[in-house]
């Protein structure tokens, strides 16, 4: 048997994982080699699913992921506060205040006082921004049809219930995330 690693240059995004797992399972020698590649290819499909919307349907439009999703969440809830659209956009209230910023220097939202609260300021699209995002999201939606398109529906029903029931154990093991 052989102790030869490969060489970083001959291993790529994929088959980094096999390595990954055989090297931590040789050398701590007890770890979980399943639950790791379980995480391993989540974490890697997941940057891979975003990284193709945000290059192909996004970026050509000038904005950010981040930045598509702070206008999704406005566009679906305005009107609403920034506190509310960085809690459901899964992003820090500070990220979300620069990125509306920029928002509405590009005429994209608008922000205003709440009639409830003179301390609050909502946020609501600009009929400039709602062009743009319903504009970009039949893009958006094009591309995931192109991502699901390898799973047949049920396959895709079965994918949804599974990330369902790993999201709700999370709550099991008090994981951190963004609320």
């Amino acid at each position: 048997m052989s102790n030869e690693q490969p060489e970083p240059e001959h291993l790529h995004f994929w088959s980094f994982i096999d390595h990954a797992i055989e090297r931590t399972s040789r050398e701590l020698p007890g770890i979980d080699p399943l639950a790791m590649r379980l995480v391993l290819t989540l974490h890697r499909a997941a940057n891979m699913l975003v990284y193709d919307l945000e290059s192909t349907v996004h970026r050509p439009r000038g904005w950010s992921w981040p930045g598509f999703r702070v206008l999704f969440v406005i566009w679906l809830s305005a009107p609403v506060e920034a506190r509310k659209v960085a809690e459901l956009s899964g992003m820090s209230r500070a990220a979300v205040s620069a990125l509306v910023n920029t928002l509405e220097r590009d005429g994209l939202v608008s922000k205003e006082r709440a009639p409830y609260d003179g301390r609050a300021v909502q946020l609501r699209l600009t009929d400039a921004g709602l062009e743009a995002i319903t504009s970009a999201f039949r893009s958006h939606n094009e591309r995931e049809q192109e991502w699901a398109g390898s799973l047949s529906a049920e396959e895709q029903k079965t994918l949804i219930d599974l990330l369902a029931k790993l999201t709700a154990h999370s709550t099991h093991f008090d994981a951190r995330h963004r609320a």
